[in-house]
């Protein structure tokens, strides 16, 4: 059984919507979910699992409450060697290379600090998905079988 830490970063709410789903689902399984709001590098350190379920604003970017651990995550640079992860990116493909950008550089940053991915990362359309559950639960009940 883990314990997943979720980190959310969300700009009007559908990020924190979509979490509120998943831990729904978490709790049912053998695991549980832990909402970490304004996390810290210190939460990051003490997560056993880690969930970042975020959407993108801007031209790319992370959002406001979850931009400051990105920030310090990247500035103190932390390893996470062998802490697993997973991400649930949200987005617009309109926008170009810059879909799902809050996302990606969160993945890109737990590589480099040698965190472990779980399965790929979700990239979810507002284009294509107006409701994101539909994607995600698909997605999450097998990343949850992945975890260990």
């Amino acid at each position: 059984m883990a314990t997943i830490s979720i980190f959310v970063g969300s700009v009007y709410g559908g990020a924190e919507r979509l979490s509120e789903q998943v831990i729904e689902v978490i709790e049912k399984s053998p695991h549980q979910a832990q909402l970490i709001e304004n996390g810290t590098v210190e939460d990051m350190l003490a997560a056993s699992h880690i969930l970042v379920i975020t959407s993108t604003t801007g031209q790319g970017d992370i959002p406001d409450n979850l931009v400051t651990l990105y920030s310090q995550l990247n500035d103190q640079f932390p390893m996470l060697t062998g802490k697993q992860y997973g991400i649930i990116a949200m987005g617009d493909r309109s926008y170009g290379d810059t879909f799902c950008g809050a996302g990606r550089s969160f993945d890109e940053l737990f590589r480099d600090l040698q965190a472990k991915p779980v399965g790929h990362r979700l990239e979810i359309d507002a284009c294509e998905d107006f409701e994101p559950w539909p994607v995600t639960e698909p997605w999450l009940n097998e990343w949850l079988t992945k975890i260990s």
